[in-house]
């Protein structure tokens, strides 16, 4: 009867210190990326993922901050926790200019983890020649000395913890 103030069953208390996997795929480290603005840490420490899926989602609930509208391959979120993270997806893809990509989110907009962000076309973007690791970097990582990246693993999208931030 007053089943309103009963939780859903799926609804799973999420942590603003850590991140989930933003896609299913093995995590690897960003130094180990083929693009040097991201494997030297240029745009802040991280990691990626070479994809075994093509949803990307948040991995975490923030405020969309940045969207990249004419290509759709990158989507900057700042966590409710402040983190700042940018998600890109392949290396160079920014060329494609919008083709194989379709993005669900538009600046400003507040997700939850796990809300969709940018689904992709794998095969499109590998037959164009593009490398489809998809980099996450923390843009104020020196803001989090002690986060912890797990990579080396195979991660879930949604499930896997990839990332804490202290």
């Amino acid at each position: 009867m007053f089943s309103f103030f009963k939780k859903k069953k799926d609804e799973v208390p999420v942590n603003p210190n850590e991140l989930k996997a933003f896609l299913t795929g093995k995590v690897i480290p960003i130094e180990e990326v083929n693009d040097p603005v991201f494997s030297s840490k240029m745009l802040g420490d991280g990691l990626a993922i070479e994809p075994a899926s093509e949803l990307i989602v948040a991995p975490c609930d923030g405020v969309v901050s940045t969207v990249m509208a004419d290509s759709k391959h990158a989507v900057g979120i700042t966590a409710a926790n402040g983190m700042e993270l940018l998600i890109h997806e392949g290396i160079d893809t920014v060329s494609l200019n919008g083709e194989g990509f379709r993005l669900f989110v538009n600046e400003g907009d507040h997700v939850k983890a796990g809300d969709k962000l940018i689904q992709f076309d794998a095969k499109l973007i590998q037959s164009k020649g593009y490398p489809i690791t998809c980099i996450l970097a923390v843009t104020n990582s020196d803001d989090y000395p002690n986060m912890k990246l797990h990579t080396g693993i195979d991660a879930v999208v949604g499930e896997t913890v990839i990332a804490e931030a202290e």
